[in-house]
């Protein structure tokens, strides 16, 4: 008897686990089984949005906001958003990433940071790559879709657009803010990309310093601050690379501690952050 209870009991668990599987492969049927409907429905909707803004807009100056959105719909992969910062308060309205910046001789350059969707998945959405809670996205499926983060200059010249570069920037989700800063050790300007990091409980900077001037590629330097995780901006070896500051803490179910401090600078040979306390450390950035 009891045999044979057993043997029902298996049976009915192996019924449940093939209809779970069913629902699954079902789910991952709609999310990505008509790819090019979803990206098609994306599109249209941008498309709308920026002619509801264009009807909204009092003045219009030559590459504003609206018309870096609309180059970026118009030149960029389909599933490519600007990105926008995320909401000081519930109620306000989103900023777009976007910072306006004229050099010396009087050109009006666009610095935006934009989001690609991966081939192949649906296209990302807003809700997925901004804010506090998007920031664990990094332990999710990619049902939500992959975002790429992106720094780019944009020229302004006779309200057209030039790409004059796009740096990636290595994280998926999370993002804050950004801003324009200036090293002040080398008097040197920098774009800040703040990013939320859930995982380390604090945030994330991705800091793009201009060290050959604005038009050319910028060096990437991350700094953060956690609750047991801790870089910041230092100049160790008076270069004009930026380096940095690496805490090392204790961190177990007993104590949080401050252990060490190592620093680490720009090795231009090897193109790595490296540190004379152990050959083998190295960082990418």
């Amino acid at each position: 008897m009891k045999t044979a209870k057993y043997l029902l009991l298996l049976l009915l668990a192996l019924v449940f686990i093939g209809c779970g599987d069913t629902e699954d492969t079902e789910d991952a049927k709609r999310t990505y089984g008509d790819r090019n409907l979803s990206r098609d429905v994306d599109r249209d909707l941008k498309e709308y949005n920026i002619e509801k803004k264009k009807e909204l807009a009092a003045n219009r100056t030559p590459c504003d906001t609206i018309a870096v959105q609309e180059f970026i719909l118009a030149t960029y992969p389909e599933g490519t958003s600007l990105v926008e910062f995320d909401r000081t308060y519930t109620y306000n309205i989103p900023k777009p990433a976007v910072l306006y910046f004229i050099d010396r001789d009087r050109t009006q350059y666009i610095f935006t940071a934009i989001a690609k969707s991966k081939e192949g998945e649906r296209p990302i959405e807003r809700k997925n790559i901004i804010g506090y809670e998007s920031s664990f996205i990094n332990l999710d499926s990619t049902r939500l879709g992959t975002a790429f983060f992106y720094l780019v200059l944009l020229e302004c010249s006779d309200n057209n657009f030039n790409v004059v570069w796009e740096s990636e920037v290595p994280i998926h989700g999370g993002f804050n803010s950004m801003k324009m800063k200036t090293w002040k050790n080398k008097n040197m300007s920098y774009i800040e990309l703040n990013f939320e990091a859930g995982i380390i409980s604090g945030h994330r900077n991705y800091n793009y310093f201009f060290v050959d001037g604005i038009r050319n590629k910028p060096h990437l330097m991350e700094t953060y601050l956690g609750i047991a995780h801790k870089r910041i901006l230092i100049n160790e070896n008076d270069d004009k690379f930026p380096d940095y500051l690496e805490y090392r803490f204790i961190d177990d179910s007993v104590r949080i501690k401050l252990i060490d401090s190592v620093k680490f600078y720009w090795d231009t040979q090897r193109e790595l952050y490296v540190t004379k306390r152990n050959k083998k450390w190295f960082r990418k950035f």
